[in-house]
């Protein structure tokens, strides 16, 4: 689970990245993060990784201060960016033997599990190439196998499916909803609210850097009655 309690965040002194967000993602659950360009998810998301350091409040993955207990925390869960050009001289099988390392995958069953992911996402006949020569869709798809290559029992995601091929995309959603039907934690970004729909079971609208709503889809339409869910969302956003 995550919990994250009154945090705020500042690139400028007039202004809040994050202004004093609280947000609770229990465990077995499938939270979207949901809210339009600049309201703050990726901040938000970066500051539950330890990537950037929050102002004020308190950040705590299953128990763990993401500042106070650090590695720890770090312990608990894959973060996937927005952006996957990352270790692009390296081969594919190069990059994820060198996450295996980091996060001490015994040699017994990284590789089993390695060609299981690469086979699940079809990258099996690219792990031997390098990064640099990947198209967009399978960098995203090499760094998620890095995230999951040593099973966190929190996922991270900020806007997963982005360049995913639709069979990739189908199997990764497919992924996240057993995860978080073993008892784990899915909390992800995205900005396709059909996807949120359809896969989340509770939803987190941000915008300027406030929480304006938390809940689930059916109650969020229950207050908005006869109203498409693209309708609903701009109407939060603008009013909220």
């Amino acid at each position: 689970m995550i919990n994250i309690s009154n945090v705020s965040k500042s690139y400028a002194k007039s202004k809040k990245a994050v202004d004093n967000l609280s947000l609770h993602v229990p465990a077995g659950t499938i939270m979207g993060f949901i809210g339009p360009n600049g309201a703050g998810k990726t901040t938000t998301l970066k500051m539950i990784a330890g990537i950037l350091k929050q102002d004020e409040g308190e950040i705590s993955l299953n128990g763990f201060d993401i500042q106070k207990d650090t590695i720890k925390a770090k312990e608990q869960f894959g973060f996937v960016f927005d952006n996957p050009d990352f270790f692009l001289q390296l081969k594919g099988i190069e990059y994820l033997k060198f996450i295996a390392d980091i996060y001490e995958v015994p040699d017994v069953t990284r590789q089993d599990t390695i060609y299981e992911l690469a086979s699940t996402l079809e990258m099996t006949d690219a792990l031997n190439d390098k990064i640099q020569s990947y198209s967009h869709g399978m960098r995203q798809k090499i760094m998620i196998m890095g995230v999951l290559l040593h099973n966190p029992n929190i996922w991270i995601l900020d806007e997963p499916l982005t360049g995913l091929d639709p069979q990739s995309s189908f199997k990764l959603k497919q992924m996240m909803r057993e995860h978080a039907d073993s008892g784990k934690t899915v909390f992800f970004s995205t900005h396709v609210l059909e996807v949120a729909e359809k896969l989340c079971d509770k939803i987190a609208i941000i915008n300027h850097g406030q929480i304006l709503y938390v809940g689930t889809l059916v109650e969020l339409k229950e207050k908005y009655p006869d109203r498409s869910l693209e309708d609903i969302f701009l109407e939060v956003t603008l009013n909220g």
